[in-house]
C-alpha cells in the first residue's frame, strides 16, 4: 500500500511540473473600468430626467418627438402594415428608404398618434413579426437596425 502511494505522490509531482513547462502563468492585463465608461458616466433612470417629468404630468408624449413604426425589409409587407395603419385611422407618412437604411419606416402623424397605444403596437408586432416602434425626434429619421 505503501508503494501505491508513493507511485501516485510521484505521478502527481510529474504531471504537475509537466504542466508548468507547458504554459507558464503570466500576469494578465485588465484594463480600467473607467476607461470602458467614457460616455455613459452620466446614466440617469428615465424618472430623474425632466422630460419623463413633462410627459407624465401632460399624459403624452414630450413636444417635438414623433413615433416612427417599421423596420421592414420586404415592399408587400410595407404595404400591408399602411393599409393596417390606415384599418386603425393612423395617419402614417413614409420616411425616405434612403435615409432610413433601406428599411420601410413610417411617421405617425401626431394628431392620430394617440389611436396607437401599446395594445395596438403589441397587436401589429404579431402580425408583422420585423415590426420596430420608437418615439425619437421628429426632424430625425429612423435608424437602420
Amino acid at each position: 500500500m505503501r508503494w501505491l502511494f508513493l507511485l501516485l505522490l510521484v505521478l502527481n509531482i510529474f504531471y504537475y511540473v509537466w504542466h508548468q513547462q507547458e504554459a507558464p502563468l503570466r500576469a494578465k492585463d485588465v484594463t480600467p473600468l473607467s476607461l470602458y465608461r467614457g460616455s455613459q458616466q452620466d446614466i440617469r433612470l428615465l424618472s430623474e430626467t425632466s422630460d419623463a417629468s413633462r410627459e407624465r404630468r401632460s399624459g403624452g408624449k414630450v413636444d417635438g418627438q414623433c413615433l416612427y413604426i417599421g423596420g421592414l425589409a420586404r415592399p408587400d409587407s410595407a404595404q400591408a402594415l399602411e393599409q393596417r395603419l390606415t384599418e386603425l385611422g393612423a395617419k402614417a407618412l413614409p420616411v425616405s428608404r434612403e435615409l432610413s437604411g433601406g428599411l420601410y419606416w413610417f411617421r405617425v402623424s401626431s394628431e392620430t398618434q394617440r389611436l396607437l397605444g401599446d395594445v395596438q403596437l403589441q397587436n401589429l408586432s404579431k402580425e408583422f413579426n420585423e415590426l420596430k416602434h420608437k418615439i425619437m425626434l421628429c426632424e430625425g429619421v429612423a435608424p437602420a437596425e
